[in-house]
């Protein structure tokens, strides 16, 4: 199919973007890296009477690093935030790999797939994760929306149609923190079933100071969970636990609601968050294995199939 006719508005500059934005309203879309808009837009599941492109706006490229917190603007494709961290923020590159394909990274925004807002997409639970927030600037000013009020509901925020959604801001974890990122699919590059993401300090005697979870792939938002104990409880991961319901096959992933894969996470995703966390701890769980791949599609009303995307 292709997409329904609409006027395409090439803006120079964010106060050119935000006044065609204001203009259109509700009838208008932002393009960016384009990566989820261009093939909503060939299937019509998107019909903008204006389509705004963003990608001569100069002011705004680029990221940047100060006093504990990473600034990325609306043009930062993901690639260059992957590689960007890898130093600075390892737990966002360490997501970010997990992120579709590396040509849909080369050209996808980080700002972009984080306001899209599929609840299945690792972006915007690590901006809960890490407390981010998004710039939104509209004529005559800007606001900052903290990221637990970002998210309505599937594919929808606060953001109003106004709005142009300039950067966004994570929070890097406290020095000396340890950080895990779990992620169940039915292969690599695949929509996420569940997912989580956490960062966990510890203080001189074992105790946890700081805490947090980000969910993915568990309702119709990203979820953020804080520490359910108090500070003076030690860290203790039991490999029961760990074992308890993993998903041995597509099959039974496919099958097991998200909320029950995800239940018996967060003590494997703290025990990988040690601060003394070895390089590959954490690493993403691919369900199943290849000798389970042959296996029929599970019947209706098992479960549903995701779109590879």
């Amino acid at each position: 199919m292709k997409p329904a006719p609409f006027e395409y508005v090439a803006a120079s500059s964010a106060a050119d973007a935000v006044e065609a934005l204001r203009r259109h309203g509700d009838e208008a879309k932002v393009l960016a890296g384009g990566q989820s808009l261009i093939p909503m837009l060939a299937l019509r599941l998107a019909r903008p009477a204006a389509l705004v492109d963003i990608n001569g706006c100069g002011d705004l490229e680029g990221m940047a690093e100060s006093r504990g917190v990473l600034t990325v603007n609306a043009l930062a494709r993901q690639r260059d935030l992957e590689i960007f961290a890898r130093e600075r923020a390892p737990l966002l590159a360490e997501a970010l790999r997990w992120v579709a394909h590396p040509p849909i990274r080369n050209r996808g925004t980080v700002v972009g797939s984080i306001v899209h807002a599929d609840p299945a997409s690792e972006l915007p639970a690590l901006l809960l994760c890490l407390d981010g927030e998004v710039v939104a600037r509209r004529r005559g000013g800007e606001r900052v929306i903290a990221a637990d009020q970002l998210y309505v509901a599937p594919l929808t925020t606060s953001l109003e149609s106004d709005e142009l959604a300039t950067a966004v801001r994570f929070t890097l974890p406290p020095e000396g923190a340890g950080w895990g990122f779990a992620e169940v699919t039915r292969r690599h590059g695949d929509f996420a079933l569940v997912g989580c993401a956490a960062v966990l300090a510890l203080d001189g005697a074992g105790a946890v100071t700081h805490a947090r979870l980000g969910f993915f792939g568990v309702g119709g938002t990203p979820v953020r969970s804080g520490p359910s104990w108090d500070g003076s409880r030690r860290l203790r991961a039991s490999a029961r636990r760990r074992r308890r319901r993993r998903p041995r096959s597509v099959l039974m992933a496919i099958c097991t609601p998200p909320r029950s894969i995800a239940r018996p996470w967060p003590p494997p995703s703290l025990r990988a968050c040690s601060p003394l966390r070895s390089s590959d701890a954490g690493r993403p769980h691919e369900a199943g294995r290849s000798r389970h791949r042959q296996r029929r599609a599970p019947r209706a009303g098992c479960g549903r199939a995701l779109d590879p995307g």
